[in-house]
């Protein structure tokens, strides 16, 4: 048998046929399903669950109590808040089984998803876009876009550190932090 190359808290369970990627760090009482997909250098807080057919990229960073179900895809250097939560059913009920629907939801690389916040299955959440802390996401999102309230509003721009961006009449702005470079025209907004 294999070393594993990864750390799990021996509260956890790993099921066989997960895929952990190099470096990962499961905590306390943790459930991660066969058919998984982790990448390298991911972080899982206590409490998290994984479905199966979950594909997480490297360095995801997911904080207590959050379930990821079946459908949901996640880039790099995604940022997944305290208890915040996914749906991969538009209409559950208990006594219809509707397994066979369960819808595909996209996060991009860099995306922040705050504290209590909710994404709808079936949306696309496109890079470092920043959901507020208690957002609820019923729609795709833009690049960079922040959001915020019920349901999710854009209110604004992020950079790439997670920086609100002041962009000038020429449609330029700088993140405060990094110094780079963001060039707005229309509803999209793109790093030079």
């Amino acid at each position: 048998m294999a070393e594993k190359n990864y750390f799990c808290h021996p509260s956890s369970i790993v099921d066989d046929g997960a895929e952990i990627g190099a470096g990962t760090k499961i905590w306390h009482f943790c459930h991660i399903m066969t058919g998984a997909k982790v990448g390298e250098s991911c972080n899982f807080g206590q409490n998290v669950f994984i479905a199966s057919k979950v594909i997480l990229g490297n360095n995801v960073k997911v904080q207590n109590n959050v379930s990821i179900y079946s459908g949901v895809i996640c880039g790099d250097d995604v940022f997944l808040g305290p208890s915040m939560v996914f749906t991969n059913v538009i209409n559950p009920r208990s006594a219809v089984n509707r397994q066979g629907e369960y819808q595909t939801t996209i996060l991009g690389r860099g995306v922040t998803v705050g504290a209590n916040a909710t994404i709808i299955c079936g949306v696309e959440i496109g890079a470092f876009a920043f959901i507020g802390a208690g957002a609820v996401v019923t729609k795709d999102v833009p690049e960079y876009a922040l959001m915020v309230g019920n349901p999710a509003r854009q209110s604004g721009w992020m950079s790439e550190y997670g920086h609100r961006l002041e962009f000038d009449k020429k449609g330029i702005a700088f993140c405060p932090e990094a110094g780079d470079r963001y060039i707005k025209r229309g509803n999209k907004v793109e790093k030079d």
